[in-house]
């Protein structure tokens, strides 16, 4: 039996809990794009990448744990200075935890790791440490911010990704499209960004999974430019697609 195999432990899962009711009082505040189920699909792919790398030998718990906070300061959310100090802002969760369960994170430094992994997650935040010349070693060595970067990742890109897009596109009143020109539709996110999270996954079995929503993305914006350029149907043309329906009795 692996180490892998008995995670979590009763005491684990007694954090974890209190961690997930954190997160559901938090998320049940921000719109569908960005609720309590998005963080759930998180987690479930979060562990199933960290459980496929036993050789990295990744800290589950620091990964659940992180995958289930890692957007309760979602900037998009919360004010600046809510988000200005995750480390005072997440202290008495960890405080708690020590308390209540005998769990130390803050002496044992996983505390720390977690809130760090949770400032890291972003697309946004990784794309001005690029371009500033800011990224560290650590942001390109830590499996366990790899693994929740990209299960955040995946659930932007694919079927859930779509679905996303248009959620908070509606919570924001983006437009969905419109003519060429415009930057400020959800499919422009798309050519904008979601088009490029497939190349910047850092895990193998994470770039495996986005393979197949990338092409999936890819099918569906054609579909859009198809249906956005809609040409007339010529009565022939109407015919054969009317010969082509099938019988139902």
């Amino acid at each position: 039996m692996t180490i892998s195999d008995m995670y979590p432990s009763a005491t684990e899962q007694l954090a974890l809990a209190a961690a997930e009711k954190l997160m559901v009082a938090t998320m049940a505040r921000y719109d569908p794009s960005h609720d309590v189920f998005h963080v759930q699909r998180v987690r479930k792919t979060a562990l199933s990448l960290a459980r496929s790398l036993p050789h990295k030998n990744p800290d589950l718990l620091v990964v659940d744990l992180a995958a289930l906070l890692h957007d309760i300061l979602d900037k998009k959310y919360v004010s600046p200075a809510e988000a200005a100090d995750p480390d005072a802002y997440f202290l008495p969760f960890f405080q708690s935890l020590a308390k209540d369960y005998a769990l130390d994170l803050i002496s044992d430094g996983r505390a720390t790791l977690i809130v760090k992994i949770v400032e890291n997650v972003s697309w946004t935040t990784e794309k001005k440490l690029c371009e500033s010349g800011e990224l560290e070693e650590w942001h390109t060595t830590c499996t366990e911010l790899h693994c929740v970067q990209d299960a955040d990742r995946l659930d932007a890109i694919g079927a859930f990704g779509i679905m996303r897009c248009a959620a908070y596109s509606a919570a924001v009143n983006r437009p969905l499209h419109a003519p060429l020109g415009r930057n400020d539709t959800a499919i422009h996110h798309f050519y904008d960004k979601l088009l490029h999270i497939q190349d910047r996954l850092k895990t193998e079995p994470g770039n495996m999974m986005g393979a197949r929503r990338h092409q999936f993305m890819l099918s569906f914006l054609q579909q859009v430019e198809d249906e956005y350029d809609v040409e007339p149907i010529l009565s022939g043309s109407l015919k054969s697609c009317e010969d082509e329906r099938p019988i139902v009795d």
